[in-house]
């Protein structure tokens, strides 16, 4: 009998012991840390892979070669647009993990997991400094997305011409590449719905993958702004427990 109680309260103190451990995880931080590194992932993957299908598109289809001299042209853009690319991937992967030390700081602090430990002022300070970064991102994220939102439009009415192409077998339409800003205005390369090269163009995997794949990092994007929304909002109730519990007061209807 007494060994079947002893068993008892040491299950019932491992299970009180998980309890704790488990109402310390900042659920709502690890949520919006998931979300962020599966939406800068999925941004930056798909991102890579549709600006090297790009480069083949205009390669092999439209006849855009490189410029021989040192010049800021369409390539040179590309290859910009990726290195930007790694150091975004880069940069979020520290800010996720950032993000989540915070998260778990915050919660124990608020729910006392730690005993008397009490946040600082200059904790506090950090917590707001968090807030302020966290929104400059979510803005950054919003401009982002607006920005990947152009090469799908210009691929989905490609895409979009290329299934209807029975429609249009009366009457030539023209891709210019000039009204896109790839090319310069005095250089013309053109790609009509009767020419050999947009036939093969809409025939290949090339345009329907590339296209995808900027769905994608336009999803992707879109993904890490709900991400940023998340985090800001927990960071902010965060803060504001914090320093209600610091200063002594505490509000009941926030």
């Amino acid at each position: 009998m007494e060994e079947n109680m002893e068993e008892g309260q040491t299950q019932k103190g491992c299970s009180e012991c998980c309890l704790k451990c488990l109402s310390g995880i900042p659920y709502a931080s690890l949520i919006a840390t998931i979300l962020l590194y599966a939406g800068v992932a999925l941004f930056c993957g798909c991102g890579h892979e549709a600006l090297s299908g790009t480069v083949t598109i205009l390669q092999t289809y439209f006849d855009v070669v490189r410029s021989p001299v040192d010049a800021l042209d369409v390539f040179t853009m590309i290859d910009i647009f990726k290195y930007v690319i790694y150091g975004v991937a880069a940069a979020f992967f520290v800010y996720g993990i950032l993000l989540m030390v915070e998260g778990f700081f915050t919660t124990g602090a608020i729910r006392d997991l730690y005993g008397d430990f009490k946040i600082t002022t200059c904790g506090r300070c950090v917590s707001a400094w968090f807030i302020m970064l966290t929104y400059i991102f979510m803005l950054a994220w919003l401009g982002v997305t607006a920005f990947s939102s152009l090469p799908v439009f210009m691929y989905f009415n490609i895409w979009n011409t290329c299934q209807n192409t029975t429609l249009v077998e009366s009457s030539s339409l023209c891709f210019d590449l000039r009204q896109f800003g790839i090319v310069p205005i005095g250089e013309e390369k053109r790609l009509c719905t009767a020419s050999e090269n947009f036939i093969k163009m809409c025939e290949s995997n090339e345009l329907d993958l590339t296209f995808h794949l900027f769905v994608c990092a336009l999803a992707g994007a879109g993904a890490a702004v709900i991400a940023m929304v998340v985090a800001v909002s927990v960071l902010i109730r965060n803060h504001v427990i914090l320093t209600s519990k610091s200063t002594g007061r505490y509000c009941t209807r926030f």
